[in-house]
């Protein structure tokens, strides 16, 4: 399926409803102004692509509504060229928005059909990733430390290991809460033993899931050039 011009008409009708919700970075909209969302979307769906709603896109997860993607990152203040961490990669489209934010960005799925779906799909379309398959909980300490850490799935708390792979003056934006609503919390790290914590307002988002069959997970972690590493850890 192409990008067409109804297509970038539709998107614009998008991204000026969730501008009058309150999204003022232009870096953020113009983003959503460019990524074509209807190729991230299941056939069934695709024609709802630019409503300001979640959609499945199957293993039992979703793609985020826009709105909810472009406010978690505009309250995680990306700066040009940061190091940042995603917790739940799904359909990409999160990933996208925040590659074309000038970061690097690294990915965690658990779902392994999403994961293998995932890491062909966005090179595929343009925006280069670290693809990691592994439990979000655990992190990347590999790569540690980063500058911002997004969740997005809903989290039952915040996991310190997370916290541990964070720099000084690093960010951390995730949905907090058991249940089908959580409460965002925006945690900022002032030393290796004071952080700050704030939070935005009541979101919906799919658990937080990690490796519930025994202690052990793997990480399987490809790069833009599909070149893979695997590392089991306990």
């Amino acid at each position: 399926m192409k990008d067409s011009f109804l297509h970038k008409g539709l998107r614009k009708k998008l991204v000026d409803e969730i501008s009058n919700k309150g999204i003022t970075n232009n870096k953020i909209l113009n983003a959503i102004m460019q990524i074509p969302r209807h190729l991230f979307m299941d056939n069934a769906f695709v024609n709802f692509a630019y409503q300001d709603k979640a959609f499945p896109i199957g293993s039992g997860q979703t793609i985020s509504q826009p709105y909810t993607v472009a406010f978690q990152t505009q309250l995680l203040d990306i700066k040009p060229y940061q190091k940042v961490l995603e917790i739940g990669t799904g359909s990409g489209y999160q990933a996208a928005v925040l590659t074309l934010l000038d970061t690097h960005v690294y990915t965690i799925e658990r779902q392994k059909d999403l994961f293998n779906k995932t890491k062909q799909f966005l090179p595929s379309i343009g925006y280069d990733c670290m693809f990691i398959y592994g439990d979000g909980y655990k992190g990347l300490p590999k790569f540690a430390p980063f500058d911002r850490i997004i969740i997005t799935c809903g989290a039952p708390f915040i996991p310190k290991e997370l916290i541990d792979q964070l720099k000084i003056g690093g960010k951390i934006v995730v949905p907090v809460g058991d249940g089908d609503n959580q409460e965002m919390h925006l945690v900022e790290k002032i030393s290796e033993t004071e952080t700050k914590v704030t939070t935005h307002g009541n979101f919906s988002f799919v658990p937080m899931l990690n490796d519930k069959e025994n202690g052990n997970w793997l990480i399987m972690i490809f790069c833009h050039e599909h070149v893979s590493i695997s590392t089991r850890l306990n």
